[in-house]
């Protein structure tokens, strides 16, 4: 694992590092220019700065829908759901759909960040290498996890910010069998970049202090504003997406109407375009008017929205940051002009402000404060920026259950925190597994009878009742013991009912099997009686321990099967796919463009390409939730379905391939 991190480091540092330069060479075509966008685009005439964002959408468009949908908006949920559900299992081709879509996006001054690209980007370089190296899937998740740090630790010369990035927000698991290999790839891509891009913070910061004990408390004060503003982002988010997906045209040109209203915002306030990174190095200075940056809070909320909500491609970390920074400086304007004495300038309230709000879209309080931390390498900055984000972060969480990266999950019906109950006992029940034909013996029955009967029976219990049907108790093997070398003497003495023992326990067949396990654990007997749930002395049948243990060995490597299939599953082209053997194979796919609008009887796959359609899974509606279904033949295949075939090989890659 130690050298796979080192590798996945020098991929994701390099793929960073590249696709910086992607950025750089797609803006220069566009704008004519490739330093910072804001006084390039502002020296353009008004037509221009209109146009160029809808052009990059014209394009942007296209090339998500027909090449990789999953390159579609921020990329980090995409990465959060390829961990939780699929193992860390990532198409190959996301590397080069979601460079170049986002590249497009950025270049052309679509209001979205590169880290979330990156992220997108680095995960699935590194999902490459796992599948590669046919790695189990409970590593192939950590170092897609260790791709997403290399890219984040790449992009903000922030090692610890990145791979606490990628535990926090990405694993969710702070175990040090994930974290020691996502430090490794962390610090490989921080080096890289380091050397390539130079050695220097992503910003340009003054130093700020704390200027007084009570400037603690417009701090805390600029954390409640920032959770507002955050959870406010998040709504605008998703309601323009849904007010996108109800405009009457097609998919793949609707980010080149959002990239048109972004132009309309542009022509008046040019810095909403790109990352934005100089407007929040004006705000880090305190050189922005109090107006002007309230105007920019609210332009680039609706700017980013239209752009993610639209279809276009691209982050919602450096939005978020931009967000803080305008917000912390409108907040510390007004709190310096109040108390000049005890406050600082507005710049250190827009440095602070930028961890708050990426707290409070994130739920990732420690991200937040390490990545600003490693920004400034000033220890005086750490008590305000702790006592913002936790404030921003608790209130955000309490306002919005979910996150700006969680929310884009729940509306497909993924709620990655429903983590399955590690005891998977507790999911089986007894009419599971349950034999319906126990050893039943009455207790006048005498001990020549018993005997026989254990001697001719499979079970390891005998279940005594008593003249009206009903559980007395039973007889164990080792009750026998004691008396089964004086059979001679006690054979016409002895009945059941003298070898019973009464205190035995019952289940009923709702119970689960971690119940019946502690049962078994609490007395020496190897079956148990199961009853109704009305009549506990009625016995319909008799649970073993041997197999309440053969369920739960099964049911582990269920587990660890559908934990993206272990190492049996692997990508080709759009196909998650698993070997049946004879050539055949069982895969999962999103439907083809040329399967959309056509029912399964007008397709005819089964004559047409030789394979079956299983099963068909799809969204609910734009609110979240997904249904599975065995098709008809009536049943029509809508955008984003997800086919489950089964067929020869070359059939199954011919339909993913299309």
């Amino acid at each position: 694992m130690v050298v796979v991190a080192i590798f996945t480091g020098v991929a994701g540092g390099f793929g960073a590092i590249a696709f910086r330069e992607l950025i750089k060479l797609v803006q220069s075509r566009f704008f004519g220019g490739s330093g910072d966008l804001l006084p390039i685009a502002s020296a353009l005439p008004w037509t221009y700065r209109l146009l160029i964002p809808a052009l990059g959408g014209l394009i942007v468009g296209p090339l998500v829908y027909f090449f990789a949908r999953e390159a579609k908006g921020h990329g980090v949920p995409e990465v959060m759901e390829a961990v939780t559900l699929r193992g860390g299992t990532i198409r190959p081709r996301v590397v080069a759909v979601k460079a170049l879509a986002s590249a497009i996006s950025i270049g052309s001054g679509g209001s979205v960040g590169r880290e979330g690209p990156i992220v997108q980007i680095g995960s699935a370089l590194s999902s490459t290498i796992g599948q590669f190296l046919r790695l189990p899937s409970r590593h192939l998740r950590t170092i897609v996890a260790c791709g997403a740090a290399s890219g984040i630790a790449a992009t903000f010369n922030a090692p610890i910010a990145g791979a606490l990035f990628a535990v926090e927000i990405i694993l969710g698991d702070f175990g040090v069998a994930q974290f020691s290999p996502i430090v490794i790839s962390s610090v490989v891509a921080t080096v890289l970049s380091r050397h390539f891009l130079g050695d220097f913070p992503a910003f340009d910061v003054p130093d700020y202090a704390l200027v007084s004990p009570f400037e603690l408390v417009p701090y805390m004060g600029l954390g409640i504003v920032a959770a507002f503003v955050g959870v406010g982002m998040t709504v605008l988010l998703y309601g323009t997406e849904d007010l996108f997906e109800r405009v009457p045209m097609p998919e793949y040109l609707k980010p080149a109407l959002g990239g048109l209203l972004i132009g309309c915002i542009g022509v008046w306030l040019p810095e909403v375009f790109g990352v934005g990174y100089g407007s929040i190095n004006h705000a880090l200075v305190g050189s922005l008017p109090l107006l002007t940056l309230g105007a920019l809070l609210l332009a680039k909320m609706v700017a980013t929205s239209v752009t993610i909500g639209s279809g276009g491609s691209g982050g919602v970390f450096a939005p978020s940051l931009f967000l803080g920074a305008v917000t912390g400086g409108f907040f510390g304007t007004l709190v310096h002009q109040w108390f000049p004495g005890w406050t600082a300038t507005s710049g250190a309230y827009a440095l602070v402000g930028m961890s708050a709000v990426v707290a409070a879209t994130t739920h990732a309080p420690i991200t937040a404060i390490i990545i600003i931390f490693e920004m400034t390498g000033d220890y005086t900055i750490v008590p305000p920026l702790m006592a913002s984000c936790v404030v921003s972060s608790l209130l955000a969480t309490w306002l919005k259950r979910d996150s700006i990266y969680t929310m884009k999950l729940m509306r497909r019906g993924v709620d990655i925190r429903a983590v399955p109950d590690a005891n998977v006992l507790k999911h089986i029940r007894v009419a599971d597994i349950f034999d319906r034909e126990a050893e039943l013996i009455p207790d006048s029955a005498k001990l020549l009878v018993v005997l026989e009967m254990v001697v001719r029976s499979r079970h390891k219990e005998l279940f005594v009742l008593n003249n009206r049907g009903e559980l007395e108790g039973a007889i164990s093997l080792s009750r026998l013991r004691e008396v089964i070398f004086e059979r001679e003497t006690l054979q016409d003495v002895v009945v059941a009912g003298d070898l019973l023992d009464p205190f035995r326990m019952t289940v009923t067949e709702q119970d689960d099997l971690d119940h019946v396990l502690r049962l078994f654990g609490q007395g020496d007997m190897d079956e148990i009686a199961v009853v109704p749930a009305d009549n506990p002395r009625k016995v319909i049948g008799v649970v073993r321990k041997s197999d309440v243990i053969e369920a739960r060995n099964r049911a582990l490597i269920e587990l660890d099967l559908t934990g993206s299939l272990g190492s049996s599953v692997r990508l080709a082209e759009k196909l998650r796919r698993v070997d049946l053997g004879d050539g055949h194979v069982m895969g999962e796919i999103l439907a083809p463009p040329a399967f959309l609008g056509r029912t399964i009887g007008e397709l005819n796959v089964r004559v047409e390409y030789g394979v079956q359609v299983i099963f068909i899974r799809n969204q609910t509606g734009s609110k979240g939730g997904s249904r599975t279904r065995v098709p008809s033949s009536s049943d029509r295949i809508r955008e984003g379905d997800t086919l489950l075939l089964a067929g020869p090989t070359a059939a199954v890659e011919r339909i993913a391939s299309m």
